[in-house]
């Protein structure tokens, strides 16, 4: 049997149908699947989506046990989804009912060989790097200190530019005045990152990619590093604090603290659909290469 643990976005307001389809799904094979769904989605799903009869019990967040992760919803839901499954490492598989949804293996509108897949286990999984936060003042960091996608210094003040320090390994890379710097994950290279100018990396690749945000100077470009590098950062600024973003998560931090960047000792495991292609994916999501735009 099958263990399945499924979150997802309870602030959708539409594709119910879709839903109760994919759970009309399960239910069939129900003889095979264990499935539980995290406490507050399933109360969405019975209230809200009004899907009744579900055979699944409810788990808080922090607590289940499962061979899979399901994640329903967008690439918001699944980076929520990645946090709470942490250093459990359980392979995670997005199923897209948002926009974009480019970490999901299936839309949730073409779902009907998506349970037979996961019965059969006809699925790739594709391990992602994590980035770890620490600082030295203890106590000022979120409680989940590590993103999949990117790390963020932001500005508060909209009248002023921040100064970003960097040491990387010991040795001074750049102080980067803007907006601030997006230091990226391979995975996290086709977000922010992208938006500011930055390259986009293959998913498997080993490395970061350091984006200045606004730069004061032409001569700031986006840098790619191996991801095995420490990056310490502190920043410079008229204001008395920046903002920290951890995938999109913003903390208002003091402009004295310090931080330091270093590869996570877990990854997150991505679950993609058998003959799954980088390249493909570019170019069905982000029209890569497609000409008469």
């Amino acid at each position: 049997m099958i263990r399945l643990a499924i979150f997802g976005n309870d602030r959708q307001t539409a594709g119910f149908e879709n839903l109760a389809t994919l759970f009309s799904q399960f239910g069939t094979y129900s003889p095979m699947l264990d499935i539980s769904v995290e406490t507050d989605y399933l109360k969405f799903l019975t209230s809200t989506a009004g899907i009744a009869n579900l055979k699944a019990r409810p788990f808080d967040k922090g607590n289940f046990h499962a061979d899979l992760v399901l994640s329903i919803g967008g690439d918001g839901t699944f980076l929520t989804t990645a946090k709470t499954v942490g250093v459990a490492q359980t392979p995670i598989m997005g199923i897209n009912s948002g926009h974009l949804g480019y970490l999901s293996a299936a839309d949730i509108a073409d779902t009907r060989s998506l349970v037979t897949d996961i019965i059969e286990g006809n699925y790739v999984v594709q391990p992602r790097t994590v980035i770890e936060i620490s600082s030295d003042t203890p106590g000022m960091l979120p409680e989940h200190p590590f993103a999949l996608n990117e790390v963020a210094i932001l500005k508060r003040d909209t009248a002023s530019m921040i100064t970003v320090d960097t040491i990387l390994d010991g040795s001074p890379l750049a102080s980067y005045r803007g907006d601030g710097l997006i230091i990226s994950t391979p995975t996290g290279s086709t977000g922010y990152n992208l938006s500011v100018g930055g390259p986009i990396v293959a998913p498997t690749a080993t490395d970061w990619i350091i984006s200045p945000i606004a730069p004061h100077s032409l001569n700031m470009r986006p840098l790619v590093v191996n991801d095995s590098i420490t990056l310490d950062i502190s920043t410079r600024s008229r204001s008395t604090s920046y903002l920290l973003s951890i995938d999109g998560k913003a903390t208002p931090l003091p402009i004295d603290i310090t931080l330091r960047l270093t590869k996570a000792k877990y990854v997150v495991n991505v679950v993609h659909q058998t003959g799954h292609n980088f390249i493909d994916t570019l170019r069905r999501k982000m029209l890569w290469g497609i000409d008469g735009l």
